[in-house]
């Protein structure tokens, strides 16, 4: 061979060597910018989403939510109450309704109204959705739904971060208040470190990773939890090691539960809208925390009730303690032998709606 097809034969390998290495990182790239971006929800009533079946109300931005009416004839009602349901859960799972007794409902003249928190079961996902943005759904849905001037609010877990949205920005609306098991934010201004420190460090490695991606990194959400690298948050997973034994008695004694008549309903339209909307809303950035919040019935003519079960994994009982104890005007209560799902014990809830709605 002569030498120019010497060299142009022995240098081809490492132009080719020389391109590979120029393209692999635009590669990495594009991969690294798909594995990170969550898939386009299935909006409910869209050709390729799933069908509408409850009834909704149309939002002041376009968004529709779907709700579900529970007791007595609104028109009749003494107590209307909305219903706050909690992580990975819709609008058909009314705790505050379902266990509630049948002679409480007639005798109080109970009406409930369960939603679906956006992006779940039937109602359109928010990409901007906030405490302050659910506070002002919530009010809407009252307004909407025709309950008048004020009206009670229930909510059950992450749920109750939705009540202390309410506490916030429409107290003039709330006839009183009930927050059952609502979970704590770790980056909370305002808390002793030392206690964040010690609660936080509780949690099983694996969610303490999954809560700081959802704060410091919420456009990771999606991925952390989809990728099967690192084990992600035990709770997307459904995992029972964050149960405590009282919460799993409960469970196995409600076998017969109805929620396998709806379940597939709950993340329908995708899980970025649900479940990872949730961890990064509840754990992200607040423009305040519960230490910041006011009396809102500084007479009397309502109350705020905060409900706690000692032996919650899921949420430290003791930052409830610690709320209850800089705010005096929160009725707290705590049910010593309870784990988180203290809620479906028997006779419970008829307890929790007597507080709200008697005031005791």
């Amino acid at each position: 061979m002569s030498t120019e097809v010497n060299r142009i034969f022995f240098s081809f390998p490492s132009e080719i060597l020389g391109t590979t290495l120029a393209v692999l990182p635009f590669g990495f790239i594009a991969w690294a910018y798909k594995a990170i971006r969550p898939p386009r929800p299935k909006i409910c009533g869209s050709p390729d989403g799933p069908r509408i079946t409850a009834p909704r109300i149309k939002l002041r931005d376009g968004r529709n939510l779907a709700y579900k009416e529970h007791g007595v004839p609104k028109d009749a009602a003494k107590n209307k109450i909305i219903y706050v349901h909690g992580f990975d859960a819709c609008r058909h799972d009314a705790v505050a309704y379902k266990n509630l007794s049948p002679d409480v409902v007639k005798d109080l003249g109970i009406y409930i109204v369960s939603f679906d928190r956006p992006g779940y079961g039937e109602s359109d996902p928010d990409p901007n959705l906030t405490a302050k943005s659910l506070a002002l759904d919530i009010e809407e849905l009252a307004d909407k739904l025709g309950l008048g001037t004020k009206f009670y609010i229930a909510g059950f877990s992450l749920g109750g971060l939705a009540v202390w949205g309410c506490l916030k920005y429409i107290p003039e609306r709330l006839a009183g208040a009930v927050l059952v098991a609502p979970p704590f934010n770790y980056w909370w201004p305002g808390f002793p470190r030392n206690l964040t420190n010690e609660v936080f460090y509780k949690q099983k490695l694996q969610d303490q990773w999954s809560l700081r991606v959802a704060h410091y990194t919420p456009w990771l959400t999606y991925w952390w939890n989809t990728q099967k690298w690192f084990p992600s948050s035990s709770l997307i997973a459904g995992s029972m090691d964050i149960l405590s034994s009282h919460d799993l008695e409960l469970l196995s004694n409600n076998k017969r539960s109805d929620r396998q008549s709806y379940v597939a309903q709950v993340r329908q339209q995708g899980l970025y809208g649900t479940v990872h909307s949730d961890l990064n809303v509840g754990f992200g950035n607040w423009e305040f925390t519960p230490l910041d919040l006011e009396n809102p019935f500084p007479n009397n003519e309502g109350s705020v009730h905060l409900w706690q079960g000692v032996e919650d994994l899921l949420v430290p009982v003791e930052t409830q303690r610690y709320i209850a104890e800089k705010l005096p005007w929160i009725h707290y209560h705590e049910i010593q032998d309870g784990g988180h799902l203290f809620p479906h014990a028997n006779g419970m809830v008829d307890t929790i709606i007597k507080s709200l709605l008697l005031g005791k």
